[in-house]
């Protein structure tokens, strides 16, 4: 008896290829790495065409934070999409995820302020040392 629709995985959906790079993103660089060897071990065009596509991707210079954080946006919005059939959770999910997403938001401006604030006092900084230091300059040559 196959499983029906509802309780299918992402892993099961899609082809072999896709669920094979699902496998792989779930455990990580290291696990990519380690079918690359693979491939070269056993057949090197097969490890040639792994690198170029982990460097193609980008899996091959961005951290495990950043497969994370792919993974877990798309586990959120499928988890957004499907409803519990209770209406009253549901409509507290969406209110709860609206208020995060909000929340989330101004924090990023936040910090976005903050960063500017700090680069302008640092060129601030930076101008008046540079205008002490061409005033210090004028006045030994005057001297």
């Amino acid at each position: 008896m196959t499983p029906s629709p509802a309780y299918a995985g992402p892993e099961t959906s899609g082809n072999w290829l896709s669920r094979t790079e699902g496998w792989l993103d779930a455990r990580g660089k290291g696990a990519w790495i380690a079918a690359m060897i693979l491939g070269f071990v056993f057949f090197w065009p097969i490890g040639l065409a792994l690198l170029a596509y982990m460097i193609w991707s980008k899996r091959m210079f961005s951290g495990r934070s950043n497969a994370m954080t792919c993974n877990t946006r798309r586990r959120g919005s499928m988890s957004r999409m499907r409803t519990s059939g209770n209406a009253a959770f549901d409509s507290y999910k969406a209110d709860m995820l609206r208020r995060l997403e909000d929340e989330q938001e101004a924090f990023e401006t936040y910090l976005q302020r903050l960063r500017e604030a700090k680069d302008k006092a640092e060129f601030d900084q930076f101008m008046e040392e540079r205008s002490k230091r061409g005033a210090d300059q004028n006045a030994s040559t005057e001297a």
